[in-house]
């Protein structure tokens, strides 16, 4: 994903003050305004400034943008340091509601973070964070311990971060993003109000066997050709345990096997795809090389006769 350096768009240096910031956008949109603007590119360009100075008046926002480029190198590339979205809490008290958004600030602050606080409310603000799952904790549900690093103010009026520890209940079934709601665990509330609510935008972690789309799952499942070719019984890995799938004579590379129920619990169950990946023996061996040989002769066969002569 293309790294976006909000300061850059806006024009500013790194230490810009909250005044500074605030007549750099105005300059910026009084020139990029869709609606007084000549340039081709000004619906883009304007929704990049609104987006950066989204971020940057925002000392919660601006401390976990700050975080990420710190991993970026001078010459632009994206790495940032493992784990530099997870675990930011934010309030829902700033961000336009009719803001387009791109898909690298969707990435660090989730898609809770755009709504507007509407007057004095005795009720604490709620808090959003995103944290990330193991696939295994929503096949199996799961309590887990996590930490979350919010921006405070000191009593000079200074942000500082500070971090806080608290056991989640991972619910089984749970999918890429949903929520999970902590009661009271969001802002304080005012005047003796209750406090607000923390919502935990859920990630599941990549996982080594499975891909996720939704509550489905797929696995690549390697066959020998002559299984492809001939059929047979092969034993799969699924969340459930091992079984025995039969794999169907002509089967071709990139086929799917479905074995219905068998992917993330939920009403109902996902599905476990099987996606067939035709593995090749190695000829590592005199006696391999021979058996090539022997099949090149005995079943010729011209993988490109479909391009022509």
């Amino acid at each position: 994903m293309e790294f976006k350096d909000y300061y850059d768009i806006l024009g500013v240096t790194r230490d810009v003050g909250e005044d500074d910031l605030r007549r750099a956008y105005r300059k910026l949109a009084r020139q990029y305004h869709p609606d007084v603007s000549k340039e081709a590119d000004a619906e883009v360009r304007m929704r990049d400034i609104n987006e950066a100075y989204d971020v940057l008046r925002d000392a919660e926002k601006r401390a976990a943008y700050d975080n990420l480029a710190a991993g970026v190198s001078a010459n632009g590339a994206h790495r940032p340091p493992p784990g530099w979205d997870q675990g930011f809490e934010f309030s829902s008290a700033h961000g336009g509601e009719d803001t387009d958004f791109s898909e690298f600030f969707s990435s660090l602050f989730g898609n809770a973070t755009r709504g507007r606080a509407r007057g004095f409310r005795a009720r604490g603000e709620d808090h959003h964070a995103t944290i990330e799952v193991e696939l295994e904790d929503t096949l199996h549900g799961a309590t887990r311990e996590i930490s979350l690093r919010s921006m405070k103010m000191d009593d000079q009026g200074r942000p500082r971060l500070q971090e806080r520890k608290l056991s989640v209940k991972i619910p089984q079934g749970i999918r890429e993003g949903q929520r999970i709601r902590l009661a009271g665990q969001g802002m304080a509330g005012y005047a003796g109000g209750a406090a607000g609510d923390l919502y935990l935008e859920v990630r599941l972690r990549p996982h080594s066997l499975y891909r996720v789309d939704g509550r489905d799952l797929t696995l690549r499942l390697p066959v020998a050709p002559w299984e492809a070719a001939l059929g047979g019984t092969v034993t799969a890995p699924t969340p459930g345990g091992p079984v025995e799938v039969a794999i169907p004579a002509g089967s071709r590379n990139g086929g799917k096997l479905r074995l219905k129920g068998r992917g993330l619990p939920g009403k109902p169950p996902g599905d476990l795809y099987l996606e067939l990946e035709i593995a090749l023996p190695p000829a590592n061996t005199p006696a391999a090389q021979e058996a090539y040989r022997n099949l090149q002769r005995q079943a010729p066969f011209d993988p490109r006769a479909k391009f022509g002569r």
